[in-house]
């Protein structure tokens, strides 16, 4: 059998509230009903004491307007926080009646004792009451009985009715008591079972998102690779063919006919230039691709510069209309993963130039700068990306790094982009973090840490 823990302060403390909203709810439904039946008990009346009809009804009609006074009480603040005594007013009203008709009648000989045992019984199996309160309802009722019982002397008496009814009575509120407890204790392992469900659908939420977030991230591992696998291949098969040709471009434009022809010369110039580029790129598909696991990643070094002109270089395709400017420092070394700060340029290059397209900005522009900065007693490159783009709406703002969300159309992007680069900052101990004016700018800030060399 599970061993249900304690109530932490803070469920106990939700249980309390839910308790008195249950309390009240019962309350008040008890109160309608006891209502219902004092005012029908005036059948039992005309059977059973037609002398006593007026004046029982008159009584059954003062007791449910006063039991209806403390309804409209229960709708007030002060009567929600007092629930329990209000209930335990409204019972008590019928019990007074009740005794006081078991007074007029037979004493103990009169069958209105039933409605006593009946009210005693509802306050603990029906009704939210706690313990000590259905002890003294049960003691103050069993005392109003004794009372009535006393006034017929002939009646009074422990061999007879009133010993049988007594024992009824005491019974009724021992089992009533009883089943306060356990009603109880059952109430509070219910609401422990939803507190710890509702705990655990939170963290299973929780999981799920982290799981969706790896899953993004296992996926951007696998095109990394493949685009490592790739590069691997062309840098073989390519440079071969690229050397070849820039040897060749080299030995041609050291002829004569080259050097007097301008047009030749600047040709063959145009030519060694397409070559390099080309070498670059597959250079730079093969850096974006091999990536530093968790332990490596801090302890390697690269210039950040290097690592802006690679990201540039494989997204000159989409920056081809848009106008780049870099404003850097003259020292830009940092510790971290190259590849990855190139991942995630490219994906800011990426995001401000089609946030600038579907707007419709011309001319598109793009503002690369970094500067050192101290944080936390260590010296930071704090590096900002910012675009002349519609800018983001303040209510998206908050969300742009959470997984899957994306403001494109359907089938254009996943929304994991930024929710991975945000974790790479992440990992190189800073935060990527978002600031925008609506139809002016976005900027995008991240901050790696500086590299410290021996110097010798």
């Amino acid at each position: 059998m599970t061993r249900l823990v304690p109530f932490a302060k803070v469920v106990q403390e939700d249980y309390e509230t839910a308790l008195r909203s249950f309390r009240l709810e019962f309350s008040r439904a008890g109160a309608w009903t006891g209502i219902a039946l004092v005012l029908l008990g005036s059948g039992l009346d005309h059977a059973a004491y037609p002398e006593w009809e007026v004046p029982f009804a008159a009584a059954r009609i003062t007791v449910s307007l006063f039991i209806f006074g403390i309804l409209r009480l229960m709708r007030t603040a002060v009567g929600r926080q007092n629930i329990q005594w209000l209930t335990f007013s409204w019972l008590l009203l019928p019990q007074i009646m009740i005794s006081w008709m078991i007074g007029l009648t037979e004493g103990a000989s009169s069958i209105y004792y039933s409605g006593l045992t009946l009210a005693i019984y509802s306050s603990g199996i029906v009704l939210a009451f706690g313990l000590w309160q259905n002890i003294v309802f049960g003691a103050v009722s069993y005392l109003m009985y004794f009372l009535a019982c006393a006034r017929h002397p002939e009646s009074f008496g422990f061999h007879g009715p009133f010993g049988v009814n007594s024992l009824f009575i005491v019974m009724s509120a021992t089992v009533s008591a009883v089943f306060t407890v356990y009603n109880e204790r059952a109430r509070k392992v219910l609401f422990q079972l939803k507190a710890e469900v509702a705990k655990k659908n939170v963290e299973l939420e929780l999981t799920n998102s982290n799981l969706a977030e790896i899953k993004g991230q296992m996926l951007q591992q696998e095109k990394m690779a493949a685009i490592g696998t790739l590069a691997s291949g062309l840098m073989h098969e390519v440079n071969n063919p690229v050397n070849f040709c820039l040897m060749a471009i080299e030995l041609a434009a050291e002829q004569p006919v080259a050097k007097a022809d301008p047009l030749i010369s600047e040709c063959l110039v145009d030519a060694k230039g397409g070559m390099q580029r080309v070498q670059h790129i597959v250079s730079d598909l093969k850096t974006l691709a091999y990536r530093k696991n968790g332990t490596d990643l801090l302890s390697t070094y690269f210039l950040f510069e290097r690592a802006l002109g690679s990201a540039l270089r494989l997204a000159n395709h989409e920056l081809r209309h848009v106008k780049v400017t870099r404003n850097l420092p003259a020292d830009t070394l940092v510790r971290g993963d190259e590849a990855a700060i190139i991942g995630v340029l490219i994906n800011l290059f990426s995001n401000a130039v089609m946030a600038m397209l579907k707007a419709g900005k011309e001319p598109c522009e793009v503002d690369i700068t970094a500067q050192w900065v101290m944080v936390d007693h260590s010296q930071r490159l704090r590096v900002t990306v910012r675009d002349n783009g519609p800018g983001i709406e303040p209510a998206n703002l908050p969300r742009v790094f959470e997984p899957f969300f994306t403001t494109r159309d359907v089938g254009q992007g996943l929304g994991l982009g930024l929710s991975i680069s945000y974790r790479v900052i992440e990992r190189h101990g800073g935060v990527l973090t978002a600031e925008s004016a609506v139809g002016e700018w976005t900027k995008m800030i991240f901050d790696l840490p500086r590299a410290e060399v021996e110097r010798r």
